[in-house]
């Protein structure tokens, strides 16, 4: 088995939306197809990304800064979807 690999990164929320219902949802649905595990912190918060309700309860607002952890297989992959909906301008 290949090794797993690691990124953390920082990520400013730029979606007009920030992380709520229709973003969380997006995300989940996405990273559903993904093996890697997603977790995102924020403030003194840690959640699994594949989580709509747990993505929802933080209340991430637009311009604010989340950290992503991913770990896995497939970790650009899984990367470049969450950059895709945190940094989206707009649906």
């Amino acid at each position: 088995m290949a090794d797993t690999n690691k990124i953390v990164k920082k990520i400013v929320v730029t979606n007009p939306e920030g992380l709520h219902a229709r973003p969380a949802g997006k995300l989940v649905k996405l990273l559903s197809g993904v093996k890697s595990s997603v977790t995102i912190k924020y403030k003194d918060k840690e959640i699994n990304a594949k989580s709509v309700l747990s993505i929802m309860a933080l209340g991430i607002n637009p311009g604010e800064e989340i950290e992503v952890i991913i770990e896995g297989e497939d970790v650009e992959s899984a990367l470049k979807i969450v950059e895709g909906v945190v940094c989206a301008e707009g649906n």
